[in-house]
């Protein structure tokens, strides 16, 4: 006898499974891999595309992008699903058009000329990118926080401009500071600014003693009057003190204009210096979308109907922040995770010729970390917590909303370990990668002409300079650093 606990699914689809209807799903973010789970027992062939092998837990990415985490802590390999959905198929590839009339999506692959492929059912949920509004400098020079990589890029940047500080103090250039930005007082702007005040008030002194705390600076841009206002009045301030009380500084009502290479320039005019902006302050959804031929909303998203189902087109059912409801849900992600459940099982339904039922959203609230055993959560029915027991709630529900046990256990050893204890008992040890300082000196000198602080700011190079430069740039290429 065969005892259901210990022995596993198939991993192969059963041999009729051929002829079953064939579901895409484009995107593996929270929306796109929980609909590959609600599909797990319906008779269908399930591809899964995305352009990453991996589903990223954005949530955590902060604390990625302040050495807090391992980014394989917050990733999980997308082949992994098929342990408990069988008949799950992974495609590496850009998505580069949807013919909803043909039913085929569009691929690059990397090899010449586009693949296709078939569906019967098309769920699109590959989510939202970030958007700069238009603001000059701001993709040249703001660093988003979006994707696993941006998280590395902001991450490697932090230490090596530490690192170059370190030297400017020591040879009296004056240009002692490291001013970070944080454009954006959302969940997002507010939790790498609380991270980045723990790690100057608990680990700055102690990894860099040549340097005075006061070094790292950190201020949160927020054109709104008040931080999170997705929370009530009572959160809202709460999240503003706890962030004053650690130094950071909130520039409330004021919108930025312009970013440059170590400064922004205000709706005022009034200028900052910024010598890395952090871009914080919105999504919004691709604009390959608008040439797949959907109906979208005022914002970008599809319109779809009661059933997640995009309106016009049986058979196409769109999830997560690309789906545009009459009522917006916010895009976070409870509510990505939600309706990809909905429309995977409206499509198992279709399928199973049982009548579809219609989404209905479940608030199951919503939370925020501020720093050092500060969080808030507002949670139906329960109300609401802060301080340490608003923290210890963030993290359980963060840890058991994971995908994948290995990045469970992973998390809740390091973040504990990361927290627990005092400035006595804490070792610091960041998590780091390529800490280029050499690479950030050669830039800062570089942008002289650019800058307006620092050590020779507004000044000129020579043509020699810059070939030398250029030089031993290539030289690194050759040769580069290693983790």
């Amino acid at each position: 006898m065969v005892m259901p606990f210990l022995s596993r699914r198939p991993t192969v689809p059963a041999k009729d499974g051929a002829s079953w209807p064939h579901v895409v799903i484009l995107g593996g973010g929270f929306a796109g891999a929980h609909a590959v789970g609600a599909l797990r027992d319906a008779r269908v062939r399930v591809t899964l595309v995305d352009r990453n092998v991996y589903k990223t837990f954005q949530p955590l990415l902060y604390q990625v992008a302040t050495a807090g985490l391992n980014p394989g802590d917050v990733t999980m390999f997308l082949r992994g699903l098929s342990l408990k959905v069988p008949n799950m198929r992974y495609r590496q590839g850009e998505v580069e058009g949807v013919d909803p009339e043909r039913k085929i999506v569009r691929l690059d692959e990397g090899q010449s000329g586009q693949q296709e492929i078939a569906y019967d059912y098309l769920i699109v949920a590959n989510g939202a990118t970030t958007t700069y509004f238009g603001t000059p400098g701001a993709e040249e020079h703001a660093m988003p926080m979006y994707t696993r990589a941006q998280a590395l890029a902001i991450r490697d940047r932090i230490f090596s401009e530490l690192e170059r500080s370190s030297r400017e103090v020591g040879l009296g250039r004056g240009h002692d500071k490291l001013h970070v930005c944080i454009v954006g007082g959302g969940p997002t702007g507010v939790e790498i600014a609380g991270a980045l005040a723990d790690f100057r008030t608990q680990e700055l002194d102690i990894l860099y003693p040549e340097m005075d705390p006061g070094t790292l600076q950190v201020t949160v841009l927020q054109r709104g009057d008040e931080v999170l206002k997705e929370f009530s009045t009572k959160y809202r301030q709460y999240a503003a003190d706890e962030l004053r009380d650690r130094g950071v500084v909130l520039q409330l009502g004021r919108g930025v204009k312009e970013v440059g290479y170590d400064h922004v320039v205000l709706d005022d005019d009034s200028i900052l210096e910024s010598d890395i902006t952090i871009w914080a302050a919105g999504v919004a959804i691709p604009k390959m979308v608008s040439e797949w031929g959907f109906p979208q909303d005022k914002r970008g998203r599809l319109d779809v109907d009661d059933y997640l189902q995009v309106k016009g087109f049986p058979g196409v059912y769109a999830a997560g922040d690309i789906a545009g409801q009459d009522e917006p849900l916010p895009q976070l992600a409870q509510p990505a995770i939600q309706t990809g459940q909905a429309a995977a099982r409206a499509i198992a339904a279709e399928v199973a010729g049982k009548p579809r039922k219609k989404f209905k959203y479940t608030d199951l609230g919503t939370m925020a970390t501020i720093g050092r055993h500060a969080a808030i959560a507002e949670i139906p029915v329960l109300g609401g917590l802060s301080g340490s027991l608003g923290w210890a709630a963030w993290l359980g529900v963060h840890i058991t909303k994971m995908i994948g046990h290995r990045n469970q256990r992973a998390v809740a050893m390091n973040l504990v370990s990361l927290y627990s204890g005092s400035r006595a008992t804490h070792q610091p040890n960041p998590v780091v990668g390529e800490v280029n300082s050499l690479r950030a000196a050669r830039i800062f000198e570089e942008q002289a002409a650019h800058r307006l602080f620092g050590a020779g700011a507004g000044a000129t190079r020579t043509a020699d300079k810059v070939a030398a430069e250029n030089a031993e740039g290539a030289a690194d290429a050759v040769e580069p650093t290693k983790d």
